[in-house]
């Protein structure tokens, strides 16, 4: 089913009066990123500025407005979320495919020379800003990234968040702050820098073991953090910190300031200070706020790679999540095969059960992301969302394809399944046995330490490739501790750069999910989670090699046995082996008998 967005009507109007503004103002083009200061990938609503002007509701995204042109970029996951949701609002949707022109190389070449661009430098990366002011000056084209246009338009502007910050304890804690902070200041020494400023919330959360909820589905808050070799602040709403926790950051020598503060912060550095930022983290508005004699030292934040190698202590919490997570998932299926055909169940009532069977979970925290439960075609569109205004009930034939995931105070979980619905089709199956092939070739691979992560992509799309079928998106990407859900550094995706810091080590939990997707017809995706592990070493290097840590059935309903080489079944009978005696302990009744039944070997 399908239903008009409830913003497009007013779309049009929106984009007018910001026209009206861009004339004011002698800009002729508008870039609307989707970001705020952070960089984040999920935004408060105060920074969901792309949104609000163009009516598109997908997480990923970049607006550009003209005169007499409005275009929105997006990937192929968005495609079809977008030409509904952008239809009737002016704004025409723009491909993106590798190596085919973005949102920058338009403005770099339709803006007449002595022409203005501006942007919210406040929300654009410091990397990009210079690719796009390079791209610019060399047509004589200005970037003006002193100005939030939006401020002029949008009347009801939600405000900042204002939840308050929780300390992530021990047990689940494994490293103390003071650790952590004494570990980052002897990477700041090695690279020769006094300061180290950070604004991305997932490595602030992680340094200062301190959890929030600013942001939907992510443990974080809003927040920046400053950090010396002998003093440390974060920057953060006044009111979100309580004396307690105040006094607690104190002791370990971290002093908190009003979030606003952060600009007089930096002004205040000193003329021959080195300050250590990542460029592809820290936006160009708040640099601007430097001295022009700070010099700085540029290079990924040390906290992204230190928090992407989960210790061994760390794993511990992590497996124990899984064991929880997927008897969750358990009693979502043993009791969505009872019912159905008894009762109507819809996308949104699958998105409740499983919620709901989460929630029941010990030390559970919140859904990791938005459930998606997609329907036959609607599983064709990769970031598919059922809203009340549209949604498919689940009857008659086909596939339903669950992508879902949890926090918890000891790990974070992302998991897609495949559920057969009355009697899939030959050519279902086929597709749903070829994405296992994928999985499975990548699962049981074995690689060097330091093999850059977009490498091992081409593993688990041979499989998929071999019958002339792709997929869009990358193949894996990282999975955070009881944080992000989309975590960094690694990737595993062929489109993505392949940058000296993607190289796998020990400890990172990557996310293995290849697909296919049919247009108006069906989707398949089938995701578990592993984490990198040694194997042993040769007179050709370390080697390492994959541990599944998700634990959850994959229905053999969907596969065409036959097409599964012996390796391959043996592979998925001892992960089915694997997961009913590690789930078995938590389970009883309908939701036990479910569980030995769907992990029957094939």
């Amino acid at each position: 089913m399908s239903s008009p967005n409830p913003l497009k009507e007013s779309i049009p109007a929106r984009l007018a009066r910001m026209r009206d503004v861009m004339a004011r103002e002698g800009v002729d083009a508008l870039l609307v990123p989707s970001a705020d200061p952070h960089l984040s990938e999920y935004l408060p609503g105060h920074w969901q500025g792309r949104q609000w002007l163009s009516g598109f509701q997908g997480s990923v995204g970049t607006l550009v407005v003209a005169a007499e042109f409005a275009g929105l970029w997006v990937d192929s996951r968005y495609w079809e979320q977008a030409e509904k949701e952008l239809a009737g609002s002016g704004i025409e949707l723009m491909k993106l495919l590798p190596g085919q022109p973005g949102a920058l190389d338009w403005l770099g070449e339709q803006v007449a020379s002595g022409g203005a661009v501006a942007v919210d430098g406040a929300v654009m990366a410091l990397a990009s800003a210079r690719q796009l002011a390079e791209r610019l000056s060399a047509r004589n084209v200005r970037l003006l990234t002193d100005r939030d246009l939006l401020v002029q338009v949008w009347g009801d502007r939600p405000a900042l968040p204002g939840n308050p910050v929780y300390q992530h304890l021990p047990p689940h804690a494994t490293v103390s702050r003071a650790q952590k902070l004494g570990e980052l200041r002897q990477a700041l020494a090695s690279k020769g820098a006094d300061w180290h400023f950070i604004a991305s919330l997932d490595d602030i959360a992680w340094l200062f073991n301190l959890r929030g909820s600013d942001v939907s589905y992510n443990p974080v808050f809003v927040s920046f953090a400053l950090i010396g070799r002998d003093q440390a602040t974060l920057f953060v709403g006044q009111d979100k910190i309580n004396t307690h926790l105040r006094q607690v950051l104190a002791a370990d020598g971290i002093q908190v300031r009003d979030y606003a503060e952060v600009g007089q912060a930096l002004a205040s550095l000193a003329g021959g200070t080195r300050l250590l930022v990542d460029p592809a983290r820290v936006t160009q508005g708040l640099l601007d706020k430097l001295d022009k004699r700070v010099a700085l030292v540029e290079g990924i934040n040390p906290t992204t790679l230190s928090k992407s190698r989960k210790s061994e202590a760390d794993l511990v919490h992590i497996r124990q999540v899984m064991e929880q997570d997927g008897a969750a998932l358990c009693e979502f299926f043993a009791w969505f095969e009872a019912n159905l055909g008894r009762e109507t169940i819809t996308e949104l009532t699958v998105d409740e059960q499983l919620s709901a069977a989460r929630a029941r979970r010990p030390d559970f925290v919140s859904l990791s992301f938005s459930t998606i439960a997609a329907f036959n075609a609607n599983g064709a569109m990769p970031h598919y969302r059922a809203t009340e205004e549209s949604h498919a009930v689940i009857e008659g034939n086909g596939l339903l394809l669950i992508d879902s995931g949890g926090q918890y105070l000891g790990g974070t979980t992302d998991i897609t399944r495949m559920v057969p619905i009355g009697a899939p089709s030959l050519e279902q199956k086929k597709d749903c046995t070829r994405v296992l092939k994928g999985v499975i070739a990548l699962s049981r691979a074995t690689f060097p330490r330091g093999i850059l992560s977009p490498l091992l992509d081409a593993i688990a799309r041979a499989p998929i490739w071999a019958d002339q079928v792709d997929y869009g998106h990358g193949t894996g990407h990282g999975v955070g501790y009881f944080m992000n859900v989309h975590e960094g550094p690694q990737v595993i995706a062929y489109q993505a750069a392949t940058t000296p810091q993607t190289a796998m080590q020990v400890g990172m939990i990557s996310s293995i999910e290849p697909g296919t997707y049919r247009p108006g017809a069906w989707g398949v995706r089938i995701e578990n989670l592993v984490v990198n592990r040694e194997v042993g070493k040769s007179a050709f290097g370390d080697f390492l090699a994959f541990e599944t840590l998700t634990l959850c059935p994959i229905d053999t309903r969907c596969l065409l046995p036959e097409l599964l080489d012996a390796s391959e079944r043996l592979w998925l009978n001892r992960y089915h082996e694997t997961v009913c005696e590690r789930l078995a302990p938590l389970l009883q009744g309908e939701a036990l008998a479910w569980l030995r039944l769907r992990t029957q070997p094939v």
